[in-house]
């Protein structure tokens, strides 16, 4: 094969077609566009345009927001925890913590870690929990059955650039008050 005999493969490349040549061409006089108005005109952006009344998006009230702040913590129930190792999904020997839970599919999310809350019934296996937050009740719940609860500091959120929060201004506060 030689350079003056590449082709390109059939149909791959196609011919604009020619508008505004006359009716034999079957895109004379208005070239598609149909017959006048507004949008036979160029430069017509009219997407929610409502002919100059107000439009429906700003018509409607809007309530709430999205707290661009907010946390976004895997929570899990010590029962739930408990049903987990009791069906093998989890091993009660291994040190628990949201990789391992995502990964046996007992929790979602997590993207800011794993909270733990207390359950109804008492935990019955000795678990070593690895978290992010626990509520008091979790964690003299996994305490009374011989296990631990080992509490990691939570994700900084990079909005705030290491400005402190309210707890830390508070503590602040207080430390230069003392002396």
């Amino acid at each position: 094969m030689k350079l003056n005999q590449l082709r390109d493969n059939p149909g791959a490349r196609k011919a604009p077609i020619t508008v505004g040549r006359g009716i034999g061409s079957g895109k004379g006089k208005t070239s598609g566009r149909g017959v006048k108005g507004q949008k036979a005109r160029s430069g017509v952006a009219i997407k929610g345009f409502e002919g100059g009344q107000m439009p429906l998006l700003r018509r409607i009230p809007k309530r709430g927001f999205k707290n661009y702040t907010a946390k976004s913590y895997a929570e899990i129930n010590l029962d739930d925890l408990q049903e987990a190792v009791a069906s093998k999904k989890i091993s009660a020997a291994k040190t628990i913590d949201l990789a391992l839970l995502l990964d046996a599919g007992v929790v979602r999310g997590g993207k800011d870690g794993l909270r733990v809350v207390a359950g109804r019934k008492p935990l019955k296996d000795k678990l070593t929990v690895v978290v992010t937050g626990a509520t008091k009740g979790a964690v003299t719940a996994v305490e009374k059955a011989g296990g631990k609860v080992e509490i990691l500091p939570a994700k900084v959120n990079k909005l705030l650039k290491g400005k402190p929060g309210k707890k830390e201004q508070a503590k602040l506060a207080k430390k230069t008050a003392k002396k």
